[in-house]
């Protein structure tokens, strides 16, 4: 039987028009691959593929990176902003670049 939900339940709980879907990614730097160099793609990957299509990443790494990509505000991410952030990682030539299908990012 199907739960009703006030507009504020399904807000907290994240769920039916709050439901957040995101992604996530890994790539790897060639072996040595400057401290310089890594932060310079990760500030151009942030000011290129991310802010300006209204993402957020969370990720870490040093050589080997993977992290989170979601929405800045509430709402769902798209084929097409995965397709966009693999086709960047890719024209810079990193390494094994893995993004996974669209989930959602709090009952995954």
């Amino acid at each position: 039987m199907a739960t009703q939900r006030s507009r504020r339940l399904r807000k907290k709980l994240h769920i039916d028009e709050f439901q957040e879907l995101g992604f996530s990614v890994a790539w790897r730097f060639p072996e040595g691959t400057s401290e310089s160099e890594i932060d310079e793609t990760l500030n151009q990957f942030i000011d290129e593929a991310i802010d300006p299509n209204g993402l957020a990443f969370d990720g870490s790494g040093y050589l080997v990176w993977e992290g989170l990509i979601c929405l800045q505000k509430t709402g769902k991410c798209t084929d097409e902003h995965r397709e966009r952030v693999r086709k960047w990682l890719e024209e810079r030539k990193l390494q094994d670049v893995q993004v996974t299908e669209l989930f959602d990012v709090w009952w995954d």
